[in-house]
């Protein structure tokens, strides 16, 4: 889809139906229909079997390679099956070493998604009225400040926010975490696990650490060891800010993600949220690879605060957000100080009353067209049929995990037991190989796009790293390769990479 500017020819008028918008500031009522954090939208549908992927390896290097613009879409998990939720750049032509060119092989979503069509011909439809939000009585300038507070409702709505959370627009997850840390209540303290994306172990203050879990069970034994020893327990229902007797004065906070980007495991949200109410703390999700994947709901979860990307999310026009409880964003200094977020500057230095609600943390020109596009992708994938999203998936991931597992001297990190649910990550090893060299040979042979490196969680990666070189029996490398599964993904993608992994494995 095409991002050029067009001349308009609608009437200077808004030309989405007609909709209540609450003002700059407040978020409305949604209705309490999304199912819980992290719930799994159904059981998966059986996976290719171990024949299926063992056939497919058997080929010779580089055979089956899927010639430019041929498509794909075998097994009936096509990315057409999935109606409005198609991407840009799905057929990528590529030039081989070999100079063949080929569809690009994306497998790279836990870094950046392509961006939904939706999405694009969202943003080119408002280009050509592109004008300042919130700060004009034009036609140009109506239309966006309009376009700009339903896109906040939408996505309060994608997330089941409570009628009385904030829903803040920032550039990406570490930005809204960063808000969310700078906003906490004097004295908080952190509470989180060393597994964590460096956007959610760095920014806080005071945080204690706690060791990755080898099991969801583990995590909530260590959280109410340590919930234990922070603060009193409170009645239940009660606020969440610790306030009693403990050994620290300030409330508490917990963060953690809610779906690994380095393995994909999912943690158990709901269950962890309950432990930290009941100790009066309160609860943070780092929800960027989660929200993409399953149906996030701050109404039935019980957590306070989440953050996600719209680069994860199909709509890479660099916009996040941190959605959750008012109180404490309220009585923060703003995150930014500038125009928008003031209701008055006086003549003296410091004579300044700044707004309450988003706009408090939302000083500056604001990213209208990012806003536009994630609310875009909220709604889409809010209409689909995310069971069959996920199902689909699921037979995707199994089929590549099973591949792997066939791969001599290849192993998949995890911090929990093999069969534990996940999205659609796998990160793992070569023995003998370094994880750049695996990456280049996947690009310059087969047109297929992974990450190397350790994905901005240095502590996890290396002991995962160590737990697989143990179960191995090999040494690996200080770095591994994550391959992930989006919404243009086909078979031919995971066979195409399990088909070059084992070249590189037979070269010895």
């Amino acid at each position: 889809m095409s991002l050029t500017l067009s001349r308009p020819s609608a009437p200077p008028v808004p030309a989405v139906p007609p909709r209540s918008v609450p003002p700059a500031g407040a978020v409305a009522a949604v209705p309490a229909t999304a199912a819980p954090m992290a719930e799994r939208v159904a059981a998966p549908s059986p996976a290719a079997t171990p024949a299926d992927t063992a056939s497919a390896l058997s080929a010779a290097p580089g055979a089956g390679l899927t010639e430019a613009g041929a498509g794909s879409g075998a097994d009936g998990v096509a990315p057409a099956a999935l109606p409005g939720l198609a991407v840009l750049g799905d057929q990528l032509p590529v030039t081989l070493a070999d100079g063949r060119t080929v569809d690009y092989a994306n497998l790279d979503y836990a870094a950046t998604a392509p961006c939904l069509s939706a999405v694009a011909d969202a943003v080119n439809e408002l280009l050509p009225w592109h004008a300042s939000v919130h700060r004009g009585a034009g036609a140009a300038s109506r239309r966006c400040t309009l376009a700009y507070e339903r896109a906040r409702q939408s996505v309060a709505d994608f997330l089941d926010a409570r009628p009385d959370d904030h829903v803040i627009f920032t550039r990406n997850t570490t930005d809204a975490l960063n808000l969310l840390a700078r906003a906490l209540p004097e004295q908080t303290t952190v509470v989180g696990w060393a597994g964590e994306h460096h956007a959610n172990l760095l920014p806080w203050p005071r945080f204690v650490r706690l060791p990755v879990p080898d099991s969801p069970d583990a995590a909530l034994r260590s959280l109410a060891a340590a919930l234990a020893v922070l603060c009193a327990p409170v009645r239940p229902g009660a606020p969440g800010a610790a306030s009693g007797p403990g050994s620290v004065a300030g409330p508490v906070l917990v963060a953690v993600t809610g779906a690994s980007n380095v393995t994909g495991e999912v943690w158990p949200v709901e269950r962890l949220a309950a432990v930290a109410h009941r100790y009066g703390a309160r609860i943070a999700v780092d929800a960027a690879q989660l929200a993409v994947h399953r149906p996030v709901s701050l109404r039935e979860s019980g957590v306070d605060y989440v953050a996600l990307s719209g680069h994860k999310l199909y709509a890479p026009f660099g916009a996040g957000v941190l959605a959750g409880r008012a109180d404490w964003l309220d009585a923060a200094p703003p995150y930014l100080a500038g125009g928008g977020a003031t209701e008055h500057v006086g003549d003296a230095t410091h004579d300044v009353r700044w707004h309450t609600g988003p706009a408090r943390h939302e000083a500056g020109t604001p990213n209208l067209l990012g806003a536009v596009a994630l609310a875009t992708a909220c709604e889409r994938i809010a209409a689909a049929d995310r069971r069959a999203i996920d199902e689909r998936e699921q037979v995707l991931l199994r089929r590549l995990r099973d591949g792997l597992a066939q791969l001599p001297r290849v192993a998949e990190l995890r911090a929990f037991a093999a069969d534990h649910d996940r999205v659609g990550i796998v990160s793992f090893a070569v023995a003998g190989v370094p994880a750049s060299a695996v990456s280049e040979h996947l690009a310059n042979r087969y047109g297929i796009g992974v990450r190397d490196g350790l994905f901005c969680a240095h502590p996890l990666g290396r002991r995962l790293l160590g737990e697989a070189s143990a179960r191995l029996g090999l040494p690996l490398g200080g770095t591994a390769v994550r391959a992930s599964i989006g919404l243009g993904t086909t078979p031919e993608h995971v066979d195409r990479l399990l088909a070059g992994l084992r070249e590189l494995v037979d070269a010895g």
